[in-house]
């Protein structure tokens, strides 16, 4: 079996552990960082929208031995154009787009860029202009899905799970879309329809994860009550650890095809209409699969550390953990004097709350087992037959 196979079975048996519900505070520490630089990005810097949001006019031709500042300089030079234009290389060519123009100023930059690369003619230059109502219909919509989408996730998530678990897959899903928002807005990533297709897609991807775990949760923490020997914080956290070698596969696989679109179909190959799709995706699963273990599940802990019976329950175990009798028992065990089957005796009877075993076997009787050891069975021959003298 491989190391990592082994590393999952250990994690599933409790036999290793990491400890992410217990640094939530760590976690959230960095998200929120992470939420400040975006937040403040997309208020300083903002979007940078593509052509398709914002309406614009389009210029595509073929330059091979041209570069992106001569292109830029010979749109420029049409005198028409008074905003800075975004110029992208392509598969079939260049790119140039610039703000809306009339008919007579895409005559004028046709033939600045025909002039300038010695192209045969305005006409080996294909132009087209978008409107903004375009783009914005299609935000709108988006929106719209996006909310229905979250209200659809609240009522399954409550009617499967509970609501606490709806609402911090909800805090998940947001923590992810900001995120990715923000790194675009960092970055200055154009935003196209492909942006915003990818952007719905990940949701769908990081509440996947995140129902992963949160199913495992609920079976360990099923038969928790106030007289269990595990918290709610911790029985969550082996879930996790019990789900973390298959979230980890489930997110490399996912992201070896977005890779090969982003760096290889995109970035190798030119071809830049996979790159708005391919882009928002990998920034996005990534974003998911950390929130799916490092904020979903510590943030469920923290809400249902509330409830009044798990509160009785880390209250009972602190105080049972903190009791004299337990640190003595401690320094005992300790010691290599101490047999491990009076260790056993001891942990039965410490607590009256659990004076039985799993089979019903009082514990008292089982500390008289230990100390007093097997029952001596009667030697055979022993006794006389009924017919003998």
């Amino acid at each position: 079996m491989s190391r990592l196979g082994n590393l999952g079975g250990r994690l599933y048996r409790g036999e290793s552990s990491i400890d992410f519900v217990g640094k939530q505070r760590l976690w959230y520490t960095i998200s929120g960082l992470i939420l400040v630089v975006s937040i403040a990005s997309l208020a300083t810097l903002g979007l940078n929208m593509g052509i398709e949001f914002k309406g614009g006019s389009v210029f595509q031709f073929r330059a091979p031995s041209a570069t992106t500042q001569q292109v830029r300089a010979a749109v420029q030079s049409s005198g028409v154009v008074h905003e800075q234009p975004i110029v992208q290389k392509t598969s079939i060519g260049w790119r140039a787009q610039t703000e809306s123009l009339n008919s007579d100023e895409l005559l004028k930059v046709q033939k600045a860029i025909a002039d300038t690369f010695k192209l045969s003619g305005p006409d080996q230059i294909s132009p087209s202009t978008v409107g903004a109502s375009w783009g914005a219909d299609i935000s709108k919509k988006a929106f719209q899905g996006l909310i229905i989408f979250v209200i659809l996730v609240i009522a399954y998530l409550s009617i499967a799970f509970e609501w606490r678990m709806a609402a911090a897959a909800v805090v998940a899903l947001a923590h992810d879309i900001l995120i990715t928002i923000g790194i675009y807005s960092l970055l200055q990533f154009e935003v196209t329809p492909g942006s915003v297709v990818g952007l719905l897609t990940i949701l769908g991807y990081s509440l996947y994860d995140t129902v992963v775990v949160f199913d495992k949760v609920r079976e360990n923490t099923r038969g928790l009550s106030p007289t269990s020997r595990m918290t709610y914080s911790q029985a969550s956290n082996l879930a996790l650890n019990q789900t973390l070698v298959r979230s980890i596969n489930t997110t490399v696989i996912a992201l070896l095809p977005v890779a090969g679109l982003l760096f290889i179909g995109a970035g190798f190959l030119g071809a830049g209409t996979l790159k708005d799709l391919a882009l928002v995706l990998f920034v996005g699963m990534l974003a998911g699969a950390y929130s799916s273990i490092c904020i979903a599940t510590p943030l469920l802990a923290d809400l249902k550390e509330r409830d009044p019976k798990m509160k009785i329950l880390r209250e009972r175990l602190r105080a049972r953990g903190n009791s004299p009798k337990r640190q003595a028992k401690s320094t005992r065990r300790g010691s290599a004097s101490v047999a491990p089957s009076e260790a056993l005796a001891d942990d039965l009877v410490d607590d009256p709350e659990e004076s039985q075993d799993d089979e019903g076997t009082p514990a008292v009787a089982v500390r008289r087992v230990v100390q007093q050891g097997p029952r001596q069975q009667p030697k055979k021959g022993t006794r006389r037959s009924r017919g003998g003298n």
